[in-house]
């Protein structure tokens, strides 16, 4: 009896783990970084034809791997890769800052339009203050703000960038980001570590004029204190930016994975990392998520799992115990995998298939991203298998934002299947939302027999559409015998409608 006993426990330990594999809200991110032509376009020499049809390929990789966001790099040296009446085009795209693509087309647009077909989220990344990656000041475009108001900006360490200190930077950048989630159907605004530039050896911030000239209440001894408010102004005034337009429209944030070290500050983390946020690039990331001005964190956490000075499980439960009940998505470094010159970790077995399992274990984490894209696709150590066959087998619904309010979905009406000859569609009405709040996606459920089951389990989803019709045929493949389907809707508060009644075909 007790051996009985013993076999059922761990039997249902067994299937409870299994299960827990499968979350259907997960977030399953990727970076496209477009600065130095890292990810995307692979050259700033290709056409317009060669860069859609480059996007395309990648956005298919992400598709395959089950991912459903993509964290496009779209200002990397305040510049753009869209058309904007306040930045030049990015030489990144081009080869000349200023020159458009010609043919001409818009890229975000295509970016999108093309993202969510394949129902994947855009998170538009922003860096907020640089603007070269060297001192060629020779390489900006004659129409670049830099020209119209040089006082804005300043060099350091063989770098221009806007000074933080200013109300011009802030209410400039405030401008950029209004630009963007006015005209584009983003899902997300997204910026990653760099505030205040990493500190340069024997070189100080060149900001003392602009401190002395608007110290905002702040004593001489407080320049810190005084950086750190510069960015903390920028982010609030940025949140109420993006949802006095768009409500539902995310801002997330990418730090640098250590906050501070607790030989530092007894309330940081158990690390020895030589850079901090906090103290470093004047990012005080838990004030933001305590006082809801950011919807995400996403910390970068590019470290493996026992490194002495920065430990990713350390890390991860700290982040986890200190998100303030706010998105918590990990980031994770699929570039180093493989590396020649990286630790033992990173070259036996596969470091990030045992991040993401040991994620799985802290209920506080939300999802996972990954730099970059293009490593990333070329499956180093078997990732994109195990992500295929394990981890991602099944589709996964971005996780609602705890910090944005949003209102449930309508629930999609009158499906049916509608026969032609040989032919079987599964249709039902269109959804419109009011309120500007549209659908996203559709998501239809397939269970084998004549009852609906668990909607829970995205083992049932079979396919995301942005469509209302389904071909039946196309997916004779997947499914075999009786099978009921049902329809929800996901609307782009992420919130999920009461599902449609069923209906039972015989594939």
């Amino acid at each position: 009896m007790k051996k009985l006993l013993l076999y059922s426990f761990l039997n249902l330990i067994l299937i409870t783990t299994l299960s827990a594999q499968h979350s259907k809200r997960e977030m399953r991110a990727v970076w496209i970084a477009t600065v130095a032509n890292i990810d995307w376009p692979s050259s700033p020499n290709l056409s317009s034809k060669e860069q859609r049809e480059e996007m395309r390929k990648i956005l298919d990789g992400c598709a395959k791997n089950n991912i459903n966001a993509v964290i496009m790099q779209i200002r990397p040296t305040a510049d753009a890769f869209y058309p904007s009446m306040l930045e030049p085009w990015s030489n990144w795209l081009t080869g000349a800052q200023g020159k458009r693509p010609n043919p001409f087309y818009d890229p975000l647009k295509f970016i999108i339009d093309e993202a969510h077909k394949r129902c994947i989220e855009v998170h538009v990344w922003l860096n907020p203050y640089r603007v070269t990656n060297s001192d060629r000041i020779d390489i900006l475009s004659k129409d670049h703000f830099y020209y119209k108001n040089k006082d804005l900006f300043l060099k350091y360490g063989g770098k221009y960038y806007f000074d933080p200190g200013l109300d011009e930077t802030r209410n400039f950048l405030n401008k950029v980001v209004e630009d963007v989630v006015e005209h584009y159907d983003v899902d997300a605004v997204h910026f990653d570590d760099y505030f205040y530039p990493y500190k340069v050896a024997n070189q100080e911030f060149p900001d003392e004029a602009t401190f002395k000239k608007y110290p905002r209440g702040f004593a001489p001894n407080q320049k810190d204190d005084w950086r750190r408010n510069n960015v903390n102004m920028v982010i609030a005034e940025l949140q109420q930016t993006i949802k006095s337009i768009k409500p539902w429209v995310e801002f997330g944030i990418s730090p640098f994975g250590v906050w501070r070290n607790d030989n530092v500050d007894p309330t940081g983390s158990a690390t020895r990392a030589g850079v901090q946020n906090y103290d470093d690039l004047y990012a005080d990331i838990l004030k933001w998520l305590k006082e809801g001005n950011i919807d995400y964190v996403m910390p970068q956490l590019y470290w493996e799992i026992g490194k002495k000075v920065a430990d990713y499980e350390i890390l991860a439960k700290w982040w986890s115990k200190n998100s303030f009940g706010k998105n918590l998505y990990t980031g994770l470094y699929a570039s180093k995998l493989g590396m020649p010159s990286a630790e033992t970790a990173w070259k036996k077995g596969n470091e990030l298939i045992r991040q993401l399992k040991l994620n799985k274990t802290i209920p506080q984490i939300d999802g996972a991203a990954f730099f970059s894209v293009k490593p990333f696709l070329q499956n180093k150590q078997g990732l994109n298998d195990s992500l295929q066959n394990n981890l991602y087998k099944y589709p996964a619904i971005c996780p609602i934002n705890r910090n944005i309010k949003g209102d449930t979905s309508a629930q999609p009406q009158n499906i049916q299947i509608v026969k032609d000859g040989q032919e079987a569609y599964l249709i039902w009405d269109e959804v419109n939302e009011e309120g500007g709040c549209q659908i996203a996606y559709y998501v239809v459920y397939a269970f084998k027999g004549k009852k609906v089951g668990d909607l829970n389990d995205p083992a049932n989803i079979l396919v995301r559409t942005t469509e209302n019709c389904i071909d039946l045929r196309e997916m004779e493949t997947k499914i075999k015998g009786h099978y009921t389907f049902v329809v929800t809707a996901i609307n782009r508060y992420k919130y999920e409608s009461t599902p449609t009644m069923g209906v039972t075909r015989k594939m």
